[in-house]
């Protein structure tokens, strides 16, 4: 299964595709302070481990994917007497951020109540794949906090009207209404989730691990650029001069199954 931290993040690596799995389901999957921490050191480790090819985030029980903050273990502060973290402040990386700049491709599982913080966290992946029970939505409104990444995140990835829908009324949606606004690539059924997330991840890991990290780095740094600009950009491996370059025309010329090697 493994490696559980304290704080309820089990990791494991399986033939390049890095799990991250949220295990707190008497707590619906809240997001503790000590989780934050466990999910950016577990994601920088997966930018620079050349074993990591792709990322599935996902979580255990039945009832939520992360019901977002936990409020009980955040409300009063830290230890020393301070009041709760602001984004973007502190001696720590914010958890969205990281998540959202890792280098390899990512992929959340989502089902349940997948809400505030777990929606960020759904936000901060490069593809959803939602189960037919998703309710998912950002309540912040509702509860006098800010959802500093996803008031940023959520009006880039749909309509700024339907995002600003969500952020306003605090009201989640379900999995159709995710799907027909392209929050989430695509809804199957409950059961089926975790068979269609793993095929997903690992499709994208059959092919070349160089250029789907390429077009990460493109699409992040080159999305908001001028056209001409973005065209010019050199970011991320460059697999123009890859061996896996010539390992791939060789497969197909051969008609097998190339060999990457990330290289």
């Amino acid at each position: 299964m493994g490696e559980r931290s304290e704080n309820g993040l089990i990791v494991q690596l399986r033939d390049h595709v890095a799990y991250a799995t949220i295990d707190r389901p008497e707590r619906m999957n809240a997001i503790s302070r000590g989780l934050q921490a466990d999910l950016v050191d577990a994601f920088d480790g997966f930018c620079t481990d050349s074993e990591v090819w792709a990322v599935l985030l996902t979580a255990t029980g039945d009832r939520a994917f992360s019901a977002g903050a936990d409020l009980k273990d955040m409300g009063a502060g830290d230890a020393r007497g301070r009041g709760p973290a602001q984004p973007m402040f502190g001696s720590r990386r914010n958890f969205f951020e990281v998540i959202a700049e890792c280098a390899k491709p990512t992929v959340a599982a989502l089902f349940g109540w997948t809400l505030g913080g777990g929606c960020e966290l759904a936000l901060a992946c490069d593809v959803r794949i939602a189960a037919d029970d998703l309710r998912i939505g950002m309540p912040e409104a509702k509860r006098g906090l800010g959802a500093n990444f996803g008031s940023v995140v959520l009006p880039r990835l749909i309509p700024a009207g339907i995002a600003y829908e969500l952020l306003y009324t605090g009201e989640p949606i379900d999995a159709q209404a995710a799907r027909h606004w392209g929050l989430v690539n695509r809804v199957v059924p409950r059961a089926d989730l975790a068979a269609e997330a793993e095929t997903f991840v690992r499709t994208v890991v059959s092919n070349a691990p160089l250029t789907t990290q390429r077009y990460k780095a493109m699409n992040s740094k080159g999305r908001d650029l001028p056209l001409a600009a973005a065209l010019r950009l050199n970011v991320g491996p460059n697999p123009y001069t890859s061996e896996d370059r010539k390992e791939g025309v060789a497969a197909f010329l051969e008609k097998r199954r190339p060999n990457w090697q990330a290289r």
